[in-house]
Formats: C-alpha cells, structure tokens, sequence
C-alpha cells in the first residue's frame, strides 16, 4: 500500500511537471512522460521499489527519500492511513501530499489513488493465511471517526495480530465496525478461520464484552 501511494504522488508530481495528466492530450502540456525509473527503498514496512517517471526534458526525481528515513516515510504512510480509516478526500489528501513536493491534487487522481487502495486491502483481507498455527492472537478495536454518507460516524476499527510459526507477528484481518460488542466478533473471526487462521491456543484482548463467546464459536480449542 506504501508503494502504491508513493507511486501515486510520484505519478502526481510528473503531471504537474507536464502540466498534464499521462497521455493526455492537451495543448497546455509542457513536457512528455519517457518511461520509469525503478530503485529501492527501505522503509519499516519493508523494501519497496517505487517506479519514478522519467521525463523527456528535464529530469525529475524526488529527493524526499533522501532525506532522514523517519520524515520522509511519513508521508505517503499518512496518506495510506488518512485515506482508509478516515476517508479520503482532496482536502485531506492534499495536506500529507505536500512533503514529497505534491500540490494540488485533482479529484480524479484521488479517487484513482483510492480504487487502487481498496484493490490491496481486499485483496489482504481476503489472503489465504497459511503461516500458521498461528498459536497466540491477539484481537483490538480503535476508535475512529469515518465518513458516511456525508457524516461523521464513529466505528470500531477491529483489528486482528498473531503469532505465525516463523515467530513472526503477522497481521491476520482488519475491519470496521460500528461497535465493540460481541455482536461484530464472530463476524470479524469467522473469515478469518475459513481463510486457515488455526492452532489458536490463547486469544487476548483489552476484555471487550463478546470476545470470549466470539472465540469459542470460531475457534475451537483456544481459550
């Protein structure tokens, strides 16, 4: 997700630059797009490999990675996390955008940068879970506030870690919903089961009401 709204303000930064989206005909444009250059990047999420265009005249590449790692992941990270929890939108967008020099984003490329996030998180939240037994979960709610509808709502952000057989803590679901009692658990474990999640001996959780009857129906053996 990190690499597809880095992309993103990259992709963002380059038409501005041709004073014209990529492949758009317009007697406005400046400049012409001539391919990608790919290159590493370590940030804490993982090695990622963003694609920077390449410009007929001129060159453009961001120097924002080269600058102290901490500042300069934060922003397409604040734009991942500003546009699936709260609800992007142009306004909101823009803010985290303007580190890596994006300014000015159109409603279009937003709602690009959107489709293209919602692509990835249904398709992680939907991934088969084959790292198991996944022997200790833990499970949490986050207050959040989203739009809907034009509104303001608070919803519960259900989120779902375990210990996979590597040792390693993997994210195993996440959803949203609009409360924390044991009304939503069962919904927000069940997939989670029938996509592999097994071995589960010891659920954890800050004791939200439900848990305990959501575990046993979805997880037999864990207590």
């Amino acid at each position: 997700m990190v690499k597809t709204f880095t992309d993103a303000l990259r992709s963002a930064k380059a038409d501005t630059l041709c004073n014209a989206a990529d492949g758009q005909v317009s007697d406005d444009r400046v400049n012409q797009r001539n391919g990608y250059r790919p290159h590493e990047w370590d940030t804490r999420t993982g090695t990622i490999e963003p694609a920077t265009p390449t410009l007929r005249s001129g060159s453009y590449f961001p120097t924002w990675p080269l600058e102290c790692r901490r500042r300069t992941e934060q922003a397409p990270i604040s734009v991942v996390a500003t546009a699936y929890l709260p609800g992007i939108s142009p306004r909101r967008a823009e803010k985290p955008a303007e580190s890596p020099g994006v300014t000015q984003l159109s409603k279009s490329q937003v709602s690009a940068m959107a489709k293209h996030l919602d692509e990835q998180v249904t398709a992680f939240r939907n991934r088969p879970l084959d790292g198991g037994p996944y022997t200790f979960v833990r499970v949490d709610a986050l207050t959040q506030k989203v739009r809907e509808g034009g509104r303001i709502a608070g919803v519960h952000a259900l989120v779902a870690v375990g210990g996979n057989a590597d040792g390693h803590r993997e994210i195993l679901g996440l959803d949203v919903a609009s409360s924390q009692d044991g009304a939503d658990r069962p919904a927000f474990l069940r997939p989670r089961a029938a996509h592999g999640l097994s071995g589960v001996h010891l659920t954890v959780s800050d004791a939200h009401t439900g848990l305990v009857n959501a575990s046993g129906a979805t997880l037999p053996g864990a207590s």
